[in-house]
């Protein structure tokens, strides 16, 4: 039987807190460029990260695509008695190249992806003519307006 409960405690309270390690021990960069592929939906090798920075269980990092697109990324990590635990990325785009337009973009002003008729998404449609619709009726939901019924 143990005679000092408090400092047994206290013992097993230094072991758990140095069990759950800080993000720099667990987050190695295998686990942030597989998050980073999966959070962005893009190959590995198409991108570079740099800028990282550990604060508690949270690291912070920068990406670069080969497109030129940046983004500001986190993931969180803790190692445990369980192991290793990293969380998915989460990216914000920050930069983008002037020539690039986002695909939704592009769509918006085209109808199809990419250029139409050899012109630029801008250059498709006037500026005259690009209006919106008007609000539908507030009984029409998203699927009846994608079916056209409202």
């Amino acid at each position: 039987m143990n005679k000092n409960p408090p400092l047994t405690a206290m013992l097993m309270a230094s072991s758990c807190a140095f069990l759950a390690a800080c993000a720099s021990v667990a987050v190695n960069s295998d686990a942030l460029e597989s998050r980073t592929s999966a959070a962005l939906g893009i190959d590995r090798g198409t991108f570079t990260i740099s800028n990282r920075t550990d604060e508690g269980i949270r690291t912070d990092y920068t990406v670069m695509t080969k497109s030129g697109i940046k983004y500001g990324c986190y993931v969180t990590g803790t190692v445990s008695v369980a192991g290793r635990t990293v969380s998915d990325a989460i990216c914000k785009e920050s930069a983008r190249p002037a020539a690039t337009k986002p695909a939704a973009e592009i769509r918006e002003a085209t109808g199809k992806p990419g250029k139409k008729n050899g012109r630029t998404p801008q250059q498709a449609i006037p500026a005259q003519k690009q209006t919106t619709t008007p609000s539908p009726a507030p009984d029409c939901n998203a699927l009846l307006r994608a079916a056209g019924k409202c």
